[in-house]
């Protein structure tokens, strides 16, 4: 697959464009693109599409464009990619397969490899990625998100270009410059960086008097279209040709006004590492001309400074270096000075630097006389926006509070550029000032290892690299928590890092004690309490009480439970916590905090909420996820064997909510299931044992059918420990099968056939013969994994028999299932089609889709057993649509393999190469050793069959 945005937006794939042709359709594909790999809410969708007026079909429109793009898909045999989420759309991109991505890290590369003294190889890197450019960027998609996007895709462009025209004159490649500079000055006349280039450029080929010409024909259109003399670089481009000096590269020079410019910012961080994606939002969000005030239409709006505001971030999470950094890689473009002010907007005793104050300050240091500062807050901010006009200034805004503290800051000025950090989301500035929010995440494991090793040096990180990804793992990717720690080995250099790895590790549940420092600047508990008192008492105990939520993340009515409040009470209180960045919404609707804020939390929470109370809320949030479970587990396979018994009714203050359908019920589990086998195990550490392997047994039909077959053993087994504490033998009977079923797909055959065992035992002492029959079906499965089919055979009789004994249909469905596949296996048809067919009219009467799509399978195996190749692929696509339908992982993979198998024998090779190819990426997900069937037939010359059927 070849996707495309950098000129018409397409899709190839085998070398033919896919048929994605009408401009809505390519708008809704591109916004896609531009979030490839992100869940895209369909509000975003049509706001993107129709900005503030979407008309009121807006949505179905948004719902017909995926369906088309879905259907052009589907015929490159790639519809998969396309899925449908929570309310919203993912589009799965692998690799460089996106054009963009493939520019972005082309320039990414030439950059280090420019920092690293190689300036021919950054130069051929930059062609590379130009050469990706078919035309303007997001030709032929039409929404009213397009043309900012595409500018500032063309932007990058345009940015690239000029980079390469450095890198080349740099090496001397002054014809070779020319050539790529003349049509785009000519389409860019006044982009001074561009036009600095070409002028140099012919100086290189002995073109002076040209050189002088396009430099005289440049300034008198800037002045006359514009009012503004050429800025730093292109003067001093112009200056090096006067004195007939040969090029090297193009070198701003700074412009003096009649006092020295303000140069304000704080120093370069000495340890800054990572953060590539937010410098290249930032970087993205530039004004389009680096002459700044030049070209006011095009910096931020008609009339508008360019303010990126949020560097918005969590407490600790390193947003003043990010923004201190930046600017300091960006100077340079501003050379009429760089103002800065700590707003000081979260300190401990309160006291926020106040506008005026601010103020007051930048005027001081423009070299306004005292006696000349107005002394009203209008007045100042009216001197402020006039000294800076038809100026290049930085400003940065650091640790503001809200918005009013920042509004009367903002210059009026297009050349100004004004960064904004604060804990808290600036979204009215965003709204009413066009604002650009950037914000900032928790480093990535590999980003926290870098800083780290940045700070004690590669020989020391790499000697202790496992103590040093234990210390990453417990600060969280919290750059604060690992500059403390950094400074602490640092200053201990004879100390093993394992030490301080086995403090962090063993001062749970007091996480925070080790990253003390004293200092109410950099210690991660003060650091934190700033957010936390600025918080109304609501706010403030929902936070508290997030503290008992045993991660990653929450819904809504998860946390309602928690609070015991009804939904609609509890949205203002997150937007609260979301907005100063205590809580993150992960994806829609999905909320999380990180783990040393979460230990915050619990600690604030164990000192200021009675017991009771912490008691109380634990037990609602687990009531909430037991019933929330089971009414999703029920709708996933309301035919189940050995389902749990009825539950007691939840503690007032719970909120479940409505439970629709089974695709709801697939998708809560996809996104819950985390959670649940981490309440499973705090449920048994609290006490809460019935709650623990209740909420197991939840789990298995999913985690089963998903293939999360050691995360089903590892809750099972403490379901396991958590039932025999409580003396209950039903369920120690449940956690026991849940345990055989993850063995017997793990392959752990012994273990699984000594859980049914223990299972039978229990089941007689409980005198539930249903729930023997069940086991003995269980059992019937593991033997028939081992080739022992007589036996199975034999077991599945009993269950057989037990199941009629009882008058229960559905077992008898599943009973006759697994006797058809067995009899199939040992080359008896007669029988086979018998049993399966007689199943399959019993899973219709009963509404058993699973049950029906294993049957068909297993007469899938029948049919193919019989020659009867193009009947059997029929059988096999009706069960992999019903495994698709519901969500079967592993099921499907062995559909698949199956149908590949039929479709070689009828002579069609390429589809069975299909077939195998998609069985082999679900199990190759699954990390499942039936890999090996569809791999070593897609290897094979000759391909070979493989089995089916059945079920557990």
């Amino acid at each position: 697959m070849r996707w495309s945005l950098l000129g018409p937006v397409q899709v190839t794939a085998g070398g033919r464009v896919l048929p994605i042709d009408r401009p809505q359709q390519r708008a809704v594909l591109a916004l896609l693109l531009l979030n490839a790999d992100r869940l895209v809410p369909l509000g975003q969708l049509v706001s993107a599409l129709w900005a503030d007026d979407p008309p009121a079909s807006a949505r179905t429109q948004v719902q017909v464009c995926v369906s088309r793009i879905r259907a052009a898909l589907r015929g490159a045999g790639a519809d998969d990619l396309l899925t449908t989420q929570s309310g919203g759309y993912r589009l799965t991109v692998r690799g460089t397969e996106l054009d963009l991505t493939e520019f972005t890290s082309a320039v990414e590369r030439a950059r280090a490899e420019e920092a690293a003294g190689r300036p021919a190889e950054a130069a051929r890197l930059l062609r590379d990625g130009l050469a990706l450019w078919r035309g303007p960027a997001l030709a032929g998609a039409a929404g009213a998100f397009v043309d900012a996007a595409a500018a500032g895709l063309d932007e990058q462009r345009l940015l690239a270009y000029e980079r390469l025209a450095a890198v080349e004159l740099h090496l001397g490649r002054f014809a070779v410059t020319a050539r790529t500079l003349r049509p785009l000055v000519a389409e860019h006349p006044l982009r001074e960086p561009l036009v600095a280039g070409y002028l140099l450029a012919l100086a290189g080929c002995g073109q002076q008097a040209a050189a002088l010409r396009l430099y005289a024909q440049t300034r008198r259109r800037l002045v006359d279209e514009l009012g503004v003399e050429p800025g730093p670089e292109l003067s001093a481009a112009h200056l090096r040709v006067l004195r007939g000096r040969t090029p090297v590269a193009p070198e701003p020079v700074p412009a003096g006004p009649a006092g020295p410019p303000p140069a304000q910012l704080p120093g370069d961080p000495a340890w800054f590492t990572g953060r590539s994606v937010a410098l290249r939002q930032l970087d993205a969000l530039l004004p389009t001309d680096l002459g700044g005030a030049a070209r006011a239409g095009e910096a931020g709006g008609s009339g508008r400074a360019v303010v990126i505001s949020a560097i918005a971030g969590t407490a600790g999470v390193g947003k003043t270096t990010l923004a201190v950094h930046w600017a300091h890689r960006v100077a340079h473009r501003y050379p009429d000075g760089q103002l800065y002010v700590n707003l000081r907007g979260f300190d401990l005793d309160g006291r926020a630097v106040s506008p005026g104050e601010a103020l007051r300050g930048f005027l001081e240091a423009l070299h306004v006389p005292p006696q000349r500062i107005p002394t009203d807050l209008p007045g100042q901010a009216a001197l402020f926006r006039t000294l800076l006009a038809h100026r290049r200034v930085l400003v940065l805004l650091d640790n503001a509070r809200d918005d009013e503290q920042v509004r009367p800051l903002l210059p009026g000025s297009p050349g100004t550029l004004v960064v904004v950090t604060s804990r808290n989301r600036l979204t009215g500035l965003v709204v009413n000032a066009g604002a650009h929010p950037v914000t900032l995440d928790l480093l990535a494991a590999a980003e926290a290892r870098e800083l780290l090793t940045a700070r004690l040096g590669r020989g020391r990180a790499r000697r202790e690299a496992s103590a040093l990804d234990e210390i990453v793992r417990c600060c969280a990717g919290l750059p604060l928590a690992l500059a403390v720690v950094a400074a602490r080995a640092v200053g201990q250099p004879d100390a093993p890092l394992t030490v301080l790895a086995g403090e962090l590790r063993d001062s749970d549940p007091d996480r925070l004690s080790p990253l003390a420092t004293g200092d109410p600047m950099t210690d991660v508990r003060a650091v934190f309490s700033w957010s936390y008192r600025a918080l109304d008492a609501d706010s403030a105990r929902l936070f508290r009480l997030l503290g008992l939520h045993p991660g990653p993340d929450a819904g809504r009515t998860a946390v309602a439970s928690l609070a015991g409040l009804p939904p609609a009470r509890v949205g203002p209180l997150i937007a609260d916590l979301t907005r100063a960045n205590l809580l993150t919404e992960r994806s829609v609707g999905r909320y999380a905090m990180h783990d040393l804020l979460r230990a915050y939390a619990s600690e604030l929470c164990h000192d200021t909420d009675p017991e009771a109370e912490r008691e109380a809320a634990r037990r609602r949030l687990f009531d909430h996820y037991l019933h929330a479970s089971h009414a999703a587990d029920h709708l996933l396979d309301p035919y189940r064997l050995a389902r749990p018994a009825a539950l007691t009714p939840p503690a007032p203050g719970v909120t479940v909510g409505d439970r629709p359908e089974h695709g709801w019920a697939t998708g809560w589990f996809a996104a819950e299931h985390h959670v649940l086998l981490a309440c499973v195990e705090r449920a048994a550490a609290t006490g809460l044992d019935r709650h623990a392997w209740t909420l197991a047994a939840a789990l298995t039909t999913y985690l089963d059918r998903s293939g999360h077959w050691p995360e089903l053993a590892a809750a099972q087994r403490t379901a396991l420990a958590a039932a025999r504490r409580r003396g209950d033998r039903a369920g120690q009977a449940l956690a026991h099968r849940g345990l055989a079923i993850a063995c017997t797909w793990s392959g752990e055959h012994e273990a699984a056939h000594r859980h049914y065992r223990r299972d039978l035992e229990l089941y007689r002492e409980l005198g539930d013969d249903t729930g023997r029959a069940h086991t003995h079906l269980g059992v019937s499965w593991v033997l028939a994994r081992q080739g022992r089919l007589r036996a199975a055979l034999d077991e599945t009789r009993l269950a057989l028999d037990l199941y009629r004994a009882a008058d229960y249909r559905v077992g008898q469905a599943k009973a006759l299932n697994n006797l058809g596949w067995m009899h199939a296996r040992l080359g008896e048809p007669g029988p086979a089609l018998h049993c399966c067919q007689s199943a399959l009219r019993l899973h219709e009467e009963t509404g058993d889709r699973h049950g029906a799509a294993l049957t068909w399978d297993s007469l899938g195996y029948v049919r193919h057993g019989l020659g009867d190749h193009d009947e059997a692929a029929d059988c096999y696509r009706r069960a992999l649509a019903l495994h698709r339908e519901l969500g079967d992982r592993y099921d499907e993979a062995e559909v698949l393999d199956n149908l590949g198998d039929s479709l070689r024998a009828a002579g069609d090779l390429d589809a069975a190469r299909r077939a195998w190819r998609e069985a082999l990426a679900i199990f190759d997900e699954l990390r499942h050793p039936d890999a090996d069937r569809p791999r070593s037939k897609l290897a094979a010359p000759v391909p070979m069959a493989s089995t089916g059927g059945g079920e557990l």
